[in-house]
């Protein structure tokens, strides 16, 4: 199969008529429905089932805490901007989810991933799981998962699994945006007021113990370190050289904050399993 069929068929809609599940709404089945689900020879599939779990993770945690920006961004503009980020992130998971059920040979769906697994059984970097903050914070964050993403998105594209290299590829595009909206917003709050500035650099500084996990999790600390020293100095400020906090999502270490973020996002599903709408 050629990536390029791979990606048609990542961007074609399915509506059969058959009763939806929980994930996303009505009229969705498996988001890789009529996509060579095989695993190319050569390419260890709990590997990559491993690297879609926690990838997905990664996008369904992150996706979460930018809803709750919902009603709470500092103007509508900003409101919508940051929904519509999290949305690119709950496709992504979705994508990533699908593929892991097929890579492990399980079959589980994305509902399955998304609702029915405890907080332990994650396996997103902790970065994604901190409450949100204030909007320096947030754009503080967003600045540097999507920097980290990007960089794995494309080092993946050239991978030997089409289909998660098609998943990337489409996900490049999306976070090549994410990354662009938060270092817009670095610099402006960084080189606005004096409040703007010290909220700005305190933003960092709380982010900066996290990421040597993401280094850990994927080598891509050169490109990672090269965007944030070129949007910390145009908006003259620094990131701390601190000393990373130890363990790591990947290996299931949490921070106190994910188990409520997941009642809340699972509490629907797990109150009315199996149901459709």
């Amino acid at each position: 199969m050629s990536d390029d069929h791979v990606y048609l068929s990542l961007a074609e809609g399915h509506d059969d008529g058959s009763d939806a599940r929980w994930a996303f709404g009505t009229g969705f089945e498996d988001p890789l429905h009529g996509v060579d689900s095989a695993v190319p020879e050569g390419v260890d599939a709990a590997e990559l089932a491993a690297t879609c779990l926690a990838l997905g993770d990664d996008a369904l945690v992150s996706a979460q805490r930018l809803a709750e920006w919902t009603t709470r961004a500092p103007e509508l503009e900003e409101e919508v901007a940051l929904a519509n980020i999290g949305l690119d992130l709950l496709g992504q998971a979705r994508l990533l989810y699908a593929r892991s059920g097929h890579a492990d040979g399980t079959g589980r769906g994305e509902d399955a991933y998304a609702y029915f697994r405890d907080p332990a059984d994650f396996r997103n970097v902790r970065l994604a799981e901190l409450p949100s903050g204030d909007f320096a914070f947030c754009v503080a964050r967003l600045l540097v998962l999507s920097a980290w993403r990007l960089a794995h998105f494309e080092r993946l594209t050239a991978g030997g699994d089409p289909v998660l290299a098609a998943i990337a590829a489409k996900g490049v595009k999306e976070l090549t945006y994410h990354r662009q909206y938060a270092a817009e917003w670095v610099v402006r709050l960084g080189d606005g007021t004096d409040e703007s500035h010290r909220r700005m650099q305190a933003a960092l500084d709380q982010v900066a113990p996290y990421l040597g996990e993401l280094f850990l999790a994927h080598d891509v600390r050169d490109e990672v370190v090269a965007v944030l020293a070129q949007v910390t100095e145009a908006a003259g400020l620094s990131v701390p050289g601190q000393r990373p906090l130890p363990g790591s999502g990947r290996d299931g270490d949490r921070t106190e904050h994910l188990a409520p973020l997941l009642a809340e996002l699972q509490s629907v599903a797990r109150a009315h399993p199996e149901a459709t709408w």
